[in-house]
């Protein structure tokens, strides 16, 4: 019982470390876009938040591979979540039996291609 409870703590602590990194990153999307030097906020928020991410994972996982593997389905939880979130409040259609908006452009585009024949 004490395992279980050490992989349910490992998947929320992951879940956690999740929000951080994709809620960090959407932060930094947010300020990027207006600032003066989008590059500067790029750099240092992905360094920030791949350090903090792999710390955590470290720690939490304590050389374990199970609770890596529960922190790790609990980082990809707050992934879905996110995506999810960040898609509605910008009103996208996440359904992934919607094609491809890009692939459905591209074939009905009136610019010729650049492919050549066989």
């Amino acid at each position: 019982m004490n395992e279980v409870l050490a992989l349910l703590l490992a998947a929320v602590s992951g879940g956690l470390l999740g929000l951080l990194f994709f809620g960090g990153l959407w932060w930094t999307l947010q300020r990027a876009l207006v600032s003066s030097n989008p590059a500067l906020w790029f750099g240092t928020s992905a360094v920030l938040r791949i350090g903090l991410t792999v710390a955590g994972f470290v720690v939490i996982s304590a050389g374990q591979w199970l609770r890596m593997l529960a922190c790790l389905f609990g980082f990809w939880l707050a992934r879905w979540l996110m995506r999810r979130l960040t898609a509605a409040r910008m009103g996208l259609n996440t359904s992934p039996l919607v094609t491809d908006q890009a692939e459905t452009l591209s074939s009905t585009s009136p610019v010729p291609s650049k492919r050549t024949p066989l």
